[in-house]
């Protein structure tokens, strides 16, 4: 098997050799994936504004209609709107479990200690609001839709915060999603406990007999998906059967779904069965090389890569044509904006979310001395605060759960207000935090606390090949093949970022991908026979400028186009002296869980995504700020 660059110059620098993920995190697709899909789903509530106003009748006519599934005499009777709240937002609800689990396993939650502040801003955030709606409508029947207030629609939210949030908006958009986590859980809970109907024994005890079902599958390691789909519609049926809104239930399939990182020895099986599908091309072998490369990725990752767009551009814009159509007019809007059922949302949410986000986060840090901490600054934790701010989904959901006829339009218009009310103010935090001076407007936006460490083995300078000034603030690792085309675009990149930035160190890690790189080994005990004489570097920017020509044959020519003692370069390579060497970098990128070629770090994080100058340059920036901000314990600066 040989490499293939990418076809399109749009992919130059985001590629890796071939059998390593060619994927973005899980945390940036599901970002952006929700940033797009928020203007469809602003796009389809306007259309439902549109329509209901236009012709009410055909609106209520098309939503209305009864659509029925039957099987050996029973089945399913709902009408549209019911079999699109109900059925395909359970796989909306899914994909979010699969995105809390993936923050579980993989993400900022995978440090237990670290679920404590979200979990605090999540529950702050949900109770503040509700106990604002409650006062607004105190002894009131409609007391009773007090849920309506609770739930941030994280995709509004996303897509609004990329127009209004700061310049380093990975770490708050994260702090944004992990609270989110924490307020939908919660908000499922609710809807279960809260809002649904007499609960007939029965058929819940058949759905917790299903789950029992599924739970020994997945302890058993069987992922035949056919089986858990077939599994997870009988288990709908039976909650939805029982009185309990079944949205539920794709939440909490989604959290059984595990997710992990490529392994390398799942890779490099992959990569095995694919040369033996292309030496011998048999249905026999493409199915097995089919299955090599599905359990190579988690089961969480390909099910949101199939499931996401769905649920983002089809699905939720979906609801919203469905739910968002309210009548309009001059008399409605005057008495609705009257209506302490529409001012208890709206309050609850533009004021009660940043209220409930900031104030918990501010006393889970004060009650623990500084030891639990929000992962950014003070100002972004208000800007979450009040982007939180924006309900629709689940808020509407719930809504049709607790109100009918005037009142349910009443709580639509306090939701759909909110989308409107609560950017506005997050405009006017961030605003606000740009006008501070440089130094404390990265404290604010950033904060102090310390970020997880995704690099297994530290930077050792007796040990590590490094390239810039000891002391750098921000340090670049490198795990590389020299054999490996997108090492060889990355170089060129790397040696422009050092250029531009004095404060920028580079660590090269060799990762000889020796399954797909024949060559690759031996060019990497090439580089170490140089350092044995002083022109590692040297060396190194011959090998990746000349990455088809990497016969010894050719290493020794180097060495002599270096000046090296050729007889020594020689005896060093026949010795494999350098292989040693090479193995403890292999070894610390299985600690990081690396798995293809090139994978950077910077000051110890992972970077994902593309490694152009533009790219990498903005990874750097927010590092750089973080290091340059006095340290978290010792008032200065925190070096790389």
């Amino acid at each position: 098997m040989t490499d293939q660059g990418p076809p399109a110059a749009a992919r130059s620098f985001s590629g890796r050799t071939a059998w390593a993920r060619n994927m973005q995190t899980p945390l940036r697709t599901f970002l952006r994936t929700e940033t797009g899909g928020a203007a469809v789903l602003l796009a389809m509530a306007l259309a439902a504004l549109i329509w209901v106003n236009i012709d009410a009748s055909s609106y209520d006519a098309v939503w209305g209609a009864r659509l029925s599934v039957r099987l050996a005499g029973g089945g399913v009777s709902l009408d549209l709107r019911e079999w699109v709240n109900s059925g395909l937002m359970t796989f909306f609800f899914f994909v979010f479990g699969l995105e809390a689990r993936r923050e579980f396993d993989m993400g900022e939650l995978r440090e237990r200690r670290r679920l404590a502040l979200p979990v605090a801003a999540g529950l702050g955030g949900l109770v503040v609001p509700v106990a604002i709606y409650l006062a607004v409508n105190a002894g009131s029947p409609a007391a009773h839709g007090w849920g309506t207030a609770m739930s941030t629609d994280t995709a509004f939210a996303l897509g609004t915060l990329a127009l209004t949030g700061p310049r380093f908006p990975d770490r708050v958009r994260a702090f944004l999603l992990s609270v989110a986590v924490v307020d939908d859980l919660v908000s499922l809970v609710v809807i279960g406990a809260a809002y649904s109907k007499a609960v007939a024994p029965a058929p819940l005890g058949v759905a917790v007999g299903i789950f029992a079902v599924i739970l020994l599958l997945r302890r058993a390691g069987i992922r035949y998906g056919m089986a858990y789909a077939v599994l997870g519609i009988a288990v709908w049926v039976a909650v939805l059967k029982s009185g309990v809104d079944p949205v539920v239930v794709g939440l909490v399939m989604g959290l059984l779904t595990f997710a992990y990182p490529a392994a390398r020895t799942d890779l490099e099986r992959a990569s095995d069965l694919f040369r033996s599908f292309r030496e011998q091309p048999t249905p026999e072998l493409a199915q097995s090389a089919r299955a090599g490369l599905a359990t190579a990725l988690s089961p969480n990752e390909r099910l949101q890569q199939l499931y996401h767009p769905w649920t983002s551009y089809v699905i939720v814009p979906l609801f919203a044509l469905a739910n968002a159509g309210i009548p309009i007019s001059g008399a409605f809007l005057a008495r609705a904006y009257t209506s302490p059922i529409t001012l208890g949302i709206l309050i609850g949410y533009v004021a009660g979310k940043p209220l409930g986000i900031t104030g918990a986060s501010w006393m889970l840090t004060r009650l623990s001395r500084g030891r639990l901490r929000p992962p950014v600054g003070w100002a972004a934790v208000t800007g979450v605060g009040t982007i939180a701010g924006i309900g629709f989904a689940v808020s509407i959901l719930i809504a049709t759960l607790a109100f009918s006829g005037t009142q349910l339009q009443e709580a639509k218009l306090g939701v759909l207000t909110t989308v409107a009310a609560a950017p506005v103010v997050t405009w006017l935090v961030f605003r606000a935090a740009a006008l501070l001076p440089a130094r404390l407007q990265i404290r604010a936006l950033l904060g102090s606390s310390e970020v997880i460490t995704d690099l297994g083995a530290p930077v050792d300078p007796g040990i590590d090949r490094i390239r810039g000034p000891a002391r750098a603030l921000v340090t670049i690792v490198e795990y590389g093949d020299f054999e490996c085309p997108y090492c060889g675009q990355a170089e060129p990149v790397i040696r422009d970022l050092l250029t531009g930035h004095g404060d920028v160190r580079y660590v090269w890690r060799h990762l000889p991908l020796n399954d797909v790189h024949p060559h690759a080994q031996i060019a990497a005990e090439a580089a170490e026979a140089a350092a044995d004489q002083g022109a590692f570097w040297q060396m190194h920017d011959l090998l990746l400028r000349h990455q088809d020509h990497l016969l010894l044959s050719d290493l020794i020519r180097y060495a002599g186009d270096l000046g090296l003692d050729s007889a020594r370069f020689s005896d060093h390579i026949r010795k494999r002296a350098g292989a040693a060497r090479i193995a403890e970098d292999v070894d610390s990128a299985d600690l990081s869980g690396v798995s293809g070629t090139p994978t950077f770090f910077i000051n110890g994080r992972r970077h994902y995504g593309s490694y152009d100058i533009t790219a990498l340059t903005a990874a750097v920036r927010p590092a750089k700020a973080a290091a340059a901000t006095p340290a978290r314990r010792g008032g200065t600066p925190r070096p790389a």
